[in-house]
């Protein structure tokens, strides 16, 4: 069923290929340019009407200036051909620097919005996007807009104008002459249209490409050691080659309609051309060698502007794609806030009851009624083997996940009728794959709250977790920066870091997520230090891959397959012989 559902949710999006409701949909984002907008179609139109007076002084240059001989439009034509030079000039550089400043503003908008709505977005979201994906479209899909609304719409509205400039001077010239454009016209105009929805639809292919593509490079990155491990350096460079050259052949399809669209456009012109050329042989028709000159000529400039519409219409259509596509996005729904109760600190009381909760990705239940408490203070162990749904309880009590069966309490209050701000305030997690940020050990630790701690209090915090000693080490103590994921720190420092982190906040509920599970017994030994002084006083959710260190918790869950299937303390499941026994005996695979 959800199979179908997201099939029509596809295909309601590729229906969607009317350029008009998309770009209405851009709309918004530039109507408030609208001044600066105006001013820049102006001096477009400006542009245009130079260009097409150039070739409209022909026919006086022809017929008055030599053919005539007037001498005096001869001395003023310098200056009107100066005159004009100089307004195509200043209009050119005025329509490229406003256009360009409202592009970049139009893009500046757009990409702060999408970074929001990924930083509000559920966990749900990500579970079932890649992030090389995401990335492509907050990086390739943005500067594709940029181009429909400068390069692609300076093109447009000047060449337009060009066009419609080179229509009326042909016509006044020679009306006879210029009837080969009502040929003409419908015949370009249906090619554009053709080619636009063959465009749209290669834009939509060469994103879903490039978003491969930066999928590949994203897992080629944080795999690197897995790969040159496992001497999987030619699969590697072989599944790279593939999404590559898939690109590659979308580009080229792109360009080959582009460029097969400009021969066929001149190819018509031509036969524009020799119809002007058949007419003007016709000595009823009495025209004069500069109307002929200038309908001649401008019949030629139409091969330029008719030629870059047809060009840009590729970039246009795909920045048309990539506004569909990120607007599509805007419309997935984020994360829900409706609580409203705002709490400066819970005890820590914690009631799961009755909890089913299914994946929107699975058909099965993840959980199934669930129930149990922890009061203020206590440590409860979760236990169980792999996928039987520890880390999904421990994801559900900061909402990372809602669930739709049961309800989940802290001091008697549903978590969903407090406000996300206040639920998260309350919990602390240390997980095993800890994530630092690119910054300094002190900000890390500060995280969240940067300039909200003294120095003092962060330098507490490290000396409780045991990360004071080795950082002071370093050359630049706290204000040493840790790299991407802290990938200049060890396995245990980064997670004494995290726990210098969670010892800061002080929340009163901790959640462990096989916090020791990574490290050696040398920097276990230091990290269980370390989270024994954070579990003091607080409400703790342990998750342990080595029942070895939750011996001594008060109550120990036995999870399986979803399923509460034994509870007690250590001694006590130990006498049951049940499954805990099993797996703490090493009879069950963990």
């Amino acid at each position: 069923m959800k199979k179908n559902d997201n099939q029509l949710i596809d295909n309601d999006l590729d229906r969607d290929s009317s350029t008009w409701k998309t770009f209405s949909k851009l709309w918004p984002y530039i109507s408030k340019h609208k001044f600066t907008l105006l001013l820049s179609i102006l001096l477009l139109i400006l542009s245009a009407f130079a260009d097409t007076s150039l070739i409209g002084l022909l026919q006086p240059l022809l017929d008055k200036g030599f053919v005539e001989n007037d001498q005096n439009f001869l001395m003023m034509a310098p200056f009107y051909i100066f005159g004009l030079v100089l307004l195509r000039s200043i209009a050119n550089y005025g329509y490229s620097f406003f256009l360009s400043l409202v592009s970049t503003e139009i893009v500046l908008k757009i990409r702060q919005r999408l970074f929001n709505h990924f930083v509000d977005a559920p966990v749900s979201f990500f579970d079932q996007n890649s992030t090389g994906r995401l990335l492509s479209r907050i990086t390739y899909d943005t500067d594709q807009v940029a181009s429909s609304s400068s390069d692609a719409l300076i093109t447009i509205v000047r060449e337009s104008a060009f066009i419609c400039g080179l229509f009326y001077t042909m016509f006044v010239n020679s009306w006879q002459l210029s009837l080969s454009l009502l040929i003409i016209t419908p015949i370009v105009i249906g090619l554009i249209t053709f080619i636009s929805i063959k465009f749209r639809k290669l834009a939509k292919r060469m994103q879903n490409s490039m978003g491969s593509v930066t999928m590949s490079v994203e897992q080629m990155l944080k795999g690197h050691r897995e790969i040159i491990l496992f001497g999987a350096q030619d699969e590697e460079s072989k599944n790279f080659d593939k999404v590559n050259n898939k690109f590659r052949r979308d580009g080229m399809r792109l360009v080959s309609i582009s460029a097969l669209s400009t021969p066929i456009v001149q190819l018509i012109i031509s036969f524009a051309i020799a119809f002007v050329l058949l007419m003007a042989s016709n000595p009823d028709l009495n025209i004069t060698p500069g109307q002929f000159t200038v309908v001649f000529s401008s019949l030629v400039a139409l091969m330029q502007p008719i030629k870059s519409l047809t060009s840009v219409n590729a970039d246009f259509q795909k920045g048309m794609a990539a506004c569909q596509t990120l607007f599509a996005i805007f419309e997935q729904p984020i994360e829900e806030d409706n609580g409203k109760l705002n709490i400066d600190r819970v005890n820590g009381k914690i009631d799961f009851k009755h909890v089913t909760f299914t994946y929107e990705t699975r058909q099965e239940p993840a959980l199934q009624d669930i129930s149990f408490s922890v009061e203020s203070g206590k440590t409860v162990a979760l236990v169980g083997r792999s996928g039987s749904g520890k880390t999904t309880i421990a994801s559900l009590l900061p909402r990372f996940y809602d669930i739709i069966q049961g309800e989940i309490l802290i001091d008697n209050y549903n978590i969903k009728d407090l406000t996300l701000h206040c639920l998260r305030d309350q919990i602390g997690l240390v997980s095993q794959n800890v994530h630092l940020f690119n910054d300094t050990i002190a900000n890390n630790i500060a995280y969240g709250n940067i300039g909200k701690y003294s120095q003092k209090q962060i330098d507490k915090a490290a000396k409780e977790a045991n990360a004071y000693d080795f950082i002071m080490k370093m050359e630049k103590g706290f204000d040493t920066v840790v790299g991407e994921s802290g990938i200049l720190l060890s396995g245990g420092q980064r997670q004494r870091i995290a726990i210098a982190r969670a010892l800061l906040r002080d929340t009163p509920i901790l959640i462990l997520d096989e916090a020791t599970s990574a490290l050696d017994t040398e920097s276990e030994k230091a990290i269980q230090k370390a989270l024994d002084e954070l579990q003091k006083g607080r409400t703790s959710i342990v998750i342990a891959h080595r029942l070895s260190t939750i011996e001594n918790a008060d109550e120990i869950l036995v999870i399986d397959n979803g399923h509460i299937v034994e509870h007690g303390n250590h001694q006590e499941l130990l006498l049951k012989d049940g499954l805990y026994a099993k797996l703490y005996k090493g009879k069950l695979a963990y």
